[in-house]
């Protein structure tokens, strides 16, 4: 396998995405600056332990599907986060042995923990770089060594979809890879969502004024995000609990104690969710 170098100084000063979403999943691998977000955060938005959770079981269901039914064996998975339980390499290849998967995140940590996961896998890499800059993601040398664009693809963009900010040209960076897919290739997406104006705007000024870019949206403006060349795979765009259910894929880790009083906190109010599917590229 091959990786980037890891910083020698990994920031903790300010919580990130990656860190607070996988302690959720039961991850130890956290600073005390992202559990005190987390939890001066969960008061106010206690829907988020579910979200993060429910995201989670959906990846399995997604990538099982890409694999099983879509016959996808190969993988970009952008703002990849922590490596937990039921990665996207290790469902993928419980389905189909021979697939091959590319992680991509921009925190230095992910980089540090995966080597220790993916150590001898030549099938599998993790590279450091910004999502956002499409071209450098697939022209850096181990995207070119894993992924053949004359072969179908599956590119999941799996809960960042909220930190595109509009600035950052948000259809651009999800369809930049896609748009050199080929037919049959397809794409997977997730991202919070709330109906609420009021409240959607209190998620983001949160997220925002901690340091962890933000943006936004509900149901309609994330479906505009998406062209008409691509057609949603049945349920199309749902909140991802309905996605395909399946009350007999693998657990998660527990919830960790100092989450449990948010635990189920999803099923009193539903205007803050997580929102996606998968789209095919026809």
């Amino acid at each position: 396998m091959g990786t980037d170098e890891v910083p020698a100084e990994i920031p903790h000063d300010i919580p990130t995405s990656a860190r607070v979403y996988a302690w959720s999943l039961g991850s130890k691998d956290n600073y005390e600056v992202d559990r005190q977000f987390a939890l001066r955060s969960l008061p106010s938005f206690p829907e988020f332990v579910d979200i993060t959770r429910a995201n989670r079981l959906f990846l399995y269901r997604a990538v099982r599907y890409l694999t099983e039914e879509a016959g996808i064996r190969q993988f970009i998975d952008m703002g990849c986060g922590l490596p937990t339980d039921d990665n996207v390499h290790q469902v993928a290849q419980k389905f189909a042995p021979d697939a091959r998967v590319v992680y991509v995140d921009i925190d230095p940590i992910v980089l540090a923990h995966a080597r220790a996961l993916l150590a001898g896998d030549g099938s599998t890499v993790v590279i450091t770089a910004d999502m956002r800059d499409q071209t450098a993601v697939l022209e850096h040398e181990e995207t070119r060594r894993l992924i053949d664009f004359d072969e179908p693809v599956a590119v999941l963009f799996l809960s960042i979809g909220h930190h595109l900010l509009d600035a950052d040209d948000p259809p651009g960076v999800l369809h930049h890879a896609i748009d050199r897919a080929v037919p049959g290739s397809h794409l997977a997406f997730s991202q919070v969502v709330c109906d609420d104006p009021v409240r959607g705007a209190e998620v983001e000024a949160n997220a925002n004024n901690a340091g962890m870019p933000w943006r936004g949206r509900n149901r309609a403006e994330v479906d505009a995000l998406f062209r008409n060349y691509l057609e949603p795979v049945e349920p199309g765009l749902v909140d991802v609990v309905n996605w395909r259910p399946d009350p007999d894929q693998p657990p998660l880790a527990p919830v960790p104690d100092e989450l449990l009083p948010y635990a189920g906190a999803s099923k009193v109010g539903r205007d803050l969710t997580e929102y996606g599917g998968i789209l095919r590229k026809s």
